[in-house]
């Protein structure tokens, strides 16, 4: 197994890797709306949140030479279900072309840090 920090990736509020990869397969921590040059601070609103979150799965992507094509499953914690899915939806499915859709699971919870709307982790497979 290979446990990776991303130099320059969103930084970790807990004792965590940013992935870990075995077998061919990187199981990336789930991200926070917030960015690395304003940790704990986050946009309002379900819309710019879900594009932050991305926009850091990206960045830990990236620093794996990895995509957003590679993802094989994602999983979705909204603690606003009922009233951000349907955005959340609109602004997620905008990351990922319509025939390469992952699998996913999407939940509602009741809380996360920093009393964020979303948070998002994903599974990839190395091409």
């Amino acid at each position: 197994m290979k446990f990776h920090m991303i130099s320059g990736g969103p930084k970790p509020v807990a004792p965590f890797s940013h992935a870990v990869e075995t077998d061919g397969f990187v199981f990336v921590t789930g991200q926070m709306p917030d960015t690395p040059q304003t940790p704990g601070v986050l946009p309002e609103g379900i819309v710019a949140q879900t594009k932050a979150v991305m926009e850091n799965l990206k960045v830990v992507l990236a620093g794996l030479d990895l995509g957003l094509e590679h993802v094989v499953m994602t999983r979705i914690y909204l603690t606003r279900f009922r009233e951000d899915y349907a955005a959340m939806n609109e602004t997620y499915r905008t990351y990922f072309p319509p025939d390469r859709l992952p699998a996913r699971t999407c939940v509602g919870v009741t809380g996360l840090a920093y009393d964020a709307l979303i948070e998002i982790d994903l599974v990839c497979r190395r091409p």
